[in-house]
């Protein structure tokens, strides 16, 4: 793991910039803890730019116009989303209209929305976001790899900046698109599964990359859902409501540096904001 000392680190053209990605929001308590904790995250580690994957934002599957506008107007610079993206009818007008979101770009073509975006970070950035569902153990999808071919084609010369949110299953899928695309993209970030890995490094080329950023919402649940509810189900096969788990809740994700000329990353850091404090790593409370 790398890390630099917030207090100490001045943002500079010709060093690096950070970004932050979070991991799945599940819930209304995910949402309260990013809008609660955005502005203290960018103050604190300077970051110039905030993702995160929302797709389980809506209730514990999905995304509606509320939600896409409560994130974004606390500070998200841009929502990825996965699986679940079509989960509820009312995203459709937001995937078509609303600049700052994007949905697996293998999809198929006819499928509402667009599979990445440009926005602007601090300084003047340029960024591409980009957005893929894996194949391992997922629903049947177009192929992640030409998908992402497709897309660094067509992004402008200038977008050096490239960030990956890989919606996957399997850590095996992870890793080949990983080192598929090392050096031609920035990051490489893994959501789905909800759960941490300890595997970040920044791959020979210079591209950033994690298995899985995790989650954010309960952590007494599993992944994100009421214990009792999962287990009843689980135990007897009668069905019940997974509703979303509401304690103990943290916000899991993964701090990049990044050279804005290149768009090689330099560093990659895990972060958990929630009840553990530790002021010689980025866990704050």
């Amino acid at each position: 793991m790398y890390y630099r000392n917030p207090k100490k680190f001045q943002i500079d053209w010709g060093l690096f910039v950070r970004w932050l990605h979070i991991g799945d929001i599940v819930g209304k308590p995910g949402r309260q803890i990013v809008v609660q904790k955005i502005q203290e995250l960018k103050e604190r580690y300077n970051l110039e730019l905030v993702t995160a994957n929302a797709e389980n934002a809506a209730s514990g599957s999905g995304l509606n116009q509320a939600i896409y506008n409560e994130l974004t107007q606390a500070g998200v610079d841009c929502l990825t989303m996965g699986d679940h993206t079509f989960k509820r009818r009312e995203i459709i007008p937001v995937l078509e209209k609303e600049p700052r979101i994007v949905r697996p770009a293998n999809y198929p073509t006819e499928a509402p929305g667009k599979g990445f975006t440009l926005i602007e970070a601090g300084l003047g950035i340029r960024c591409a976001v980009v957005n893929l569902l894996g194949r391992v153990f997922m629903q049947p999808i177009d192929c992640p790899f030409h998908a992402a071919d497709k897309i660094l084609r067509q992004l402008p010369s200038d977008v050096k900046v490239i960030l990956i949110d890989f919606h996957a299953e399997a850590t095996s899928d992870k890793q080949i698109l990983g080192r598929y695309l090392d050096g031609r993209v920035t990051a490489v970030l893994g959501t789905h599964t909800h759960v941490a890995t300890a595997d970040e490094q920044i791959f020979p080329k210079g591209t950033a990359f994690q298995c899985d950023v995790g989650m954010t919402g309960s952590m007494q649940s599993i992944i994100g859902r009421r214990i009792d509810r999962v287990l009843e189900t689980t135990l007897t096969a009668r069905p019940t409501i997974y509703d979303v788990a509401e304690d103990a809740v943290e916000l899991h994700g993964t701090i990049v540096d990044f050279l804005p000329l290149t768009g090689k990353a330099t560093a990659i850091e895990r972060l958990v904001v929630g009840k553990i404090k530790n002021d010689r790593s980025p866990h704050i409370s």
